[in-house]
């Protein structure tokens, strides 16, 4: 039988699930695009040609920044993937690091059915030179994911970041990142505290869990930045966060782990998608969700027995569970490629 991964579809985007009373149907998502290949104006260029709308932007050769106005997925950004605190930092780094440097194109929220048209603009990029993080050994590009939360008093939030603690070691193992990404610091994995503080944490709420990112993580540069969720919920209890890395509140999961990967073969941004909605149907399985909790101490002990790879046990139990059925999900055949 196909890894799970495996059998996530690359040309199609799943819905999201419902959490309890919550409905998901309705939920947007922002998306953030990094790649190398393209200049700003030239990124512009290519987004009016295929989505319409109309550029917004300074008049020079080299602009940092670029606005397509009125687009069919609304306005969109497109800039120069850099902040330093001085304009001649910024000026000095653009020079000596060249396309190391990503172009980054950012998306109004869109629903589920615009998605599609988004994937078909990565094509268009692709088609017209962008590059994406296989391209290069150096280049470590990544996509991001603005989720919407399914409610606004902090219950799902808790459960799917469980879920995704609870889970990442078996994602980071089934789709290992690229070395050049893993090695930059803002996709790291969830220190091991934490994710045992979060196997506990049946019945915490939203300021339960900033006090937890306070103690453990204070920063958003893990592959799921739990801090603008927090900030918008709760930003009394995230006092003790670098100020630097509370950027402001928004009510969504901002998921970071997915790479750039455009022009490679077997991969889509729906795949990416994909693997987001399987770790929020975790999140609203309550019995996987308290079996992987539960689990997760005995495979963290000094003398492991056998079966103790953890990620191992995560496959098992998301294959056994009814969660590849809600997905429609066909563990015989591999949607796509499988080491």
């Amino acid at each position: 039988m196909p890894a799970l991964h495996a059998c996530l579809p690359p040309d199609g985007f799943l819905p999201l699930p419902d959490h309890g009373a919550a409905p998901s149907a309705d939920r947007r998502v922002g998306v953030e695009v990094e790649f190398a290949g393209l200049g700003v104006a030239e990124a512009a260029e290519v987004i009016a040609n295929t989505c319409g709308g109309r550029l917004d932007g300074p008049g020079t050769d080299e602009p940092r920044e670029i606005h397509v106005r009125g687009s069919t997925l609304g306005d969109i950004r497109v800039e120069l993937d850099i902040a330093l605190k001085r304009q001649w930092a910024e000026d000095l780094a653009a020079t000596m690091l060249g396309d190391l440097i990503p172009v980054e194109i950012i998306t109004e929220p869109l629903s589920r059915a615009d998605l599609p048209r988004m994937e078909n603009l990565l094509q268009a990029l692709v088609a017209s030179g962008a590059l994406g993080t296989k391209e290069k050994l150096a280049y470590g590009f990544g996509v991001h994911f603005n989720i919407e939360l399914p409610d606004d008093d902090g219950a799902a939030l808790i459960a799917t970041a469980r879920a995704y603690a609870l889970c990442e070691d078996w994602m980071r193992r089934a789709d290992p990142l690229d070395p050049a990404r893993r090695v930059l610091p803002f996709v790291a994995p969830f220190p091991q505290a934490l994710v045992a503080e979060l196997a506990r944490a049946e019945g915490w709420s939203a300021a339960d869990l900033a006090r937890a990112m306070v103690a453990h993580a204070p920063s958003r540069n893990f592959g799921l930045d739990l801090l603008p969720a927090l900030q918008h919920l709760c930003p009394e209890a995230l006092s003790g966060v670098p100020e630097d890395h509370l950027k402001g509140g928004r009510p969504a999961f901002h998921y970071r782990l997915p790479e750039a990967r455009m022009g490679a073969p077997d991969w889509s941004l729906a795949y990416e998608w994909n693997r987001w909605v399987l770790i929020e149907h975790v999140a609203t399985d309550s019995d996987l969700l308290e079996a992987l909790a539960g689990e997760w101490p005995v495979h963290q002990g000094p003398l492991p027995g056998p079966g103790a790879d953890w990620a191992a046990r995560v496959e098992a139990l998301l294959a056994a569970s009814s969660i590849p059925a809600r997905m429609g999900l066909d563990q015989r055949t591999p949607a796509r490629g499988s080491d």
